[in-house]
């Protein structure tokens, strides 16, 4: 069983810049893709950014220049610097991970979330 472990969350003022790790356990398979999820109240789900086990990166536009994302493979662990933040940052920030095997079936595991709360 494949385990998330968020933490870094918390209460910050726009502006100010707070940092996520999220620690995974269990039988994790290489390659994978690691990524940061949230969702504010109302709203839908929705991708902030991701890594893969090589490295490449991508991000929202909402969130470029201003959240890094990074991973430490031998850790499993994956963080989120996130700079400059703003009110409509604030939501529950959730990690991911998922592989697929060479049946082509995927495996997807999610973290319980952390809060990410921005006064303006």
């Amino acid at each position: 069983q494949v385990q998330l472990v968020e933490s870094g969350g918390g209460l910050v003022q726009a502006g100010e810049s707070l940092r996520l790790s999220c620690a995974a356990s269990g039988s994790i398979f290489s390659p994978n893709v690691m990524g940061w999820y949230r969702q504010a109240p109302g709203k839908q789900r929705e991708l902030v950014t991701s890594i893969t086990t090589g490295g490449g990166a991508n991000y929202a536009d909402f969130v470029q220049g201003r959240f890094t994302i990074s991973r430490d493979n031998a850790k499993n662990t994956v963080y989120l610097q996130m700079n400059s933040l703003k009110a409509e940052d604030t939501a529950v920030y959730l990690c991911n991970v998922k592989w697929a095997d060479r049946a082509g079936h995927v495996y997807d595991y999610w973290g319980q979330g952390t809060q990410v709360s921005v006064s303006s």
